[in-house]
């Protein structure tokens, strides 16, 4: 009789972030608790970690830029990472990179120039234990995210369309180092920012 799935369940602090490793099947969920908060998602492969997650790839394979149930995330290495198992959102962006100092800085500049939170600082605090440089650290997989184009092709952020309790989970294709955050743009989340939850369900 086998045993019933080992869950770990925690909760990401608001402008924070976290580190998951993944074995191939294992199911990584991320829900957004309270609503109107973006989680990103970066992964790299733990057997060599020049082999990281590619916006470019994934859009051109899937040929999307709307990410949902049934689609795959893949490497600069044409091969897929993440297979996508649920979303009851249906909203997220896969065009945008993570929310850097230099963001803040040169697009945000009633900030001043101060120091800010931010989830490139948290994916690189996540991943650089595990030998990834930051230079590897590209387009991430903008959960919850609400990025749309106008007629001009003009990008717009407006506020994460995700409630509480939405869900959106991924199946690892390949064994993986995930990092993943609570957003800290203000701008992204509707004006604050909130905890991001995830839980994760081992195969076997």
């Amino acid at each position: 009789m086998s045993s019933a799935p080992t869950v770990d369940t925690t909760r990401i602090a608001p402008q924070t972030g976290a580190y998951v490793h993944l074995a191939p099947g294992d199911v990584l969920t991320v829900v957004d608790p309270t609503g109107v908060q973006v989680s990103d998602l970066f992964c790299v492969s733990t057997d060599d970690v020049a082999e990281v997650l590619s916006s470019g790839r994934s859009i051109d394979f899937e040929n999307t830029v709307r990410f949902t149930t049934g689609r795959r995330l893949w490497s600069n290495r044409s091969r897929p990472m993440l297979t996508i198992v649920e979303d009851t959102c249906r909203s997220h962006d896969f065009l945008l990179t993570p929310c850097s100092q230099q963001t803040f800085d040169i697009l945000y500049p009633d900030f001043g120039g101060a120091p800010h939170p931010s989830c490139f600082a948290n994916l690189v605090e996540a991943l650089a234990p595990h030998g990834v440089d930051p230079d590897r650290i590209g387009t991430t997989f903008n959960t919850f995210m609400n990025v749309w184009a106008d007629e001009s092709g003009e990008l717009h952020i407006d506020a994460p369309q995700s409630v509480a309790g939405d869900r959106f989970s991924v199946r690892a294709e390949m064994d993986l180092h995930v990092a993943i955050t609570a957003c800290s743009a203000e701008k992204s989340n509707g004006g604050t920012c909130k905890p991001i939850d995830y839980s994760v369900v081992r195969k076997g």
